[in-house]
């Protein structure tokens, strides 16, 4: 009996396997066929570095297609703290980071443009202890805020390239 148990529970789970065989992730689709030719970073440069480098090694793989589609992009990323809680004295007890870019795509051979994506996101946090502390948390925060950008472009360029192209 117990034979049979473990048979039935084996394919049960080569089949729950064989299910995922046609699994394609969003991010590495091989829809997105582009090289980037030149590109331009405006405003906050180490924040558009960070977009930029994500963009690059993802269609660096993509570089030898000869389908591959050449682009120029434009980056602008401008990120602003604001003190959102003061107690009574004054001092500051949170803050709101707030990032907004701009990404521009153009066609490199017709000069058309292919995606404008303006995005402004942000977030709160407070005040820690210890000034190192609170640097470790904004930098933890921008960096999450940079990633879900990033990720948010690759659905909208995803979706432009589907229905343009």
């Amino acid at each position: 009996m117990k034979k049979i148990i473990y048979f039935v529970i084996s394919l049960f789970l080569l089949a729950s396997i064989n299910a995922c065989t046609g699994y394609k992730p969003i991010f590495s689709s091989t829809e997105l066929q582009l090289e980037i030719v030149d590109h331009t970073i405006k405003g906050n440069k180490e924040l558009g570095n960070k977009i930029y480098s994500q963009l690059y090694r993802l269609f660096k793989s993509k570089k030898n297609n000869s389908n591959a589609k050449t682009i120029n992009i434009t980056i602008e990323v401008l990120k602003n703290r604001d003190a959102t809680v003061k107690n009574s004295a004054g001092k500051i007890l949170e803050y709101k980071i707030t990032v907004g870019t701009n990404i521009i795509l153009i066609d490199f051979l017709t000069n058309d443009e292919i995606l404008n994506y303006n995005v402004s996101s942000s977030s709160s946090y407070k005040v820690q202890d210890q000034y190192y502390e609170t640097q470790k948390t904004e930098t933890k925060i921008i960096d999450n805020l940079i990633d879900k950008t990033y990720q948010d472009l690759l659905v909208k360029m995803s979706e432009v390239i589907l229905t343009k192209w």
